[in-house]
């Protein structure tokens, strides 16, 4: 008795060294969340930054200029001149949120083609969503065959550069409306109340990518935990899978993909349930710059998670 009662002192005593190191760390990546907004509006207009790249800025900038060209072009129908373009993404830009937001977005389109390019991971059609898609259940099928649709026209609109309005959050989606319809002052405006109450109308959040996934994941319920074998889910539903198991945004979910986000992607794989060894595998499938501590398995999902909700990490 007196042997096992050592036994879980030591590793109580590992668990509490590890979330240690871990904290320290999580902290350290919060604060580099927290600058990407700030960052990228500069970078917009100049260059720089450990977590965001230029090809990451450039397909930003693509999303920016695309929603504000649909939102013109929605009130005018006709084509929008760069300049009125680029008056408006001057005004999307002040809104972290959405910049945070599509800095995932961009994020999510290279690490689809990194992995796709290194290990063959299809962007669109995973295994897993082709085991989904055969489901004997016909609504399952349905909604598998549905989120594959929404997945391969993100995969091509962030190859152009570009994101449909109605593919953003529904706080988004309202805060976009309402920051145009503040820039839009030289627009009519009953024929600017007109567009923009059409395109509320038009907006439904269910049949977005994101909403997609997010219900593919809830209909397989204590089956989403399929979802977190990279190789096997792919990233979109890697992603969906990770946010919905930990309870954090799914925008935090494909930021601990990076590799300069080691401690998150380490306490969200554990707080989802993943051993050191699936763990491990992960991070070698996402190039992580940092190998999980040792000693990972010795702490309880329950801590991974409580670590993680008191993250104040930049992103909603």
């Amino acid at each position: 008795m007196g042997c096992r009662m050592g036994e879980m002192g030591m590793d109580r005593t590992e668990t509490t060294f590890v979330e240690a190191i871990l904290k320290d760390e999580l902290e350290r990546e919060d604060r580099a969340l927290r600058s990407v907004a700030p960052v990228i509006s500069h970078m917009l207009d100049t260059g720089g930054g450990s977590l965001v790249s230029d090809a990451a800025v450039a397909r930003l900038r693509g999303m920016l200029s695309d929603i504000a060209r649909q939102l013109l072009e929605a009130v005018t129908s006709s084509a929008a001149s760069d300049e009125e373009i680029d008056r408006i993404v001057d005004e999307l830009s002040n809104d972290s949120a959405l910049i945070d937001h599509l800095y995932a977005l961009a994020m999510e389109g290279h690490l689809a083609d990194r992995l796709e390019t290194q290990f063959g991971i299809d962007p669109v059609l995973s295994p897993l969503m082709q085991e989904l898609i055969a489901s004997n259940h016909p609504d399952t099928a349905e909604l598998a065959m549905s989120a594959m649709a929404a997945q391969s026209r993100f995969n091509l609109c962030q190859r152009r550069m570009e994101l449909p309005l109605g593919e953003l959050p529904s706080e988004l989606f309202a805060a976009v409306i309402e920051r145009f319809c503040n820039a839009a002052q030289d627009c009519e405006p009953a024929q600017l109340d007109r567009a923009m109450g059409q395109l509320k109308a038009n907006y439904d959040e269910a049949a977005t990518r994101l909403g997609l996934l997010a219900r593919v994941t809830s209909n397989m319920r204590g089956g989403a935990i399929a979802g977190l074998n990279l190789e096997h889910a792919g990233l979109a539903l890697f992603a969906s899978s990770l946010a919905a198991l930990t309870m954090q945004s799914r925008d935090h979910a494909i930021c601990a993909c990076h590799d300069r986000q080691s401690a998150r992607l380490t306490i969200s794989l554990r707080a989802a349930g993943l051993d050191a060894e699936e763990i491990e595998t992960q991070f070698g499938l996402l190039d992580q710059s940092q190998s999980p501590p040792d000693g990972i398995a010795s702490m309880p999902p329950e801590v991974a998670k409580e670590l993680l909700k008191a993250s104040r990490g930049g992103l909603a």
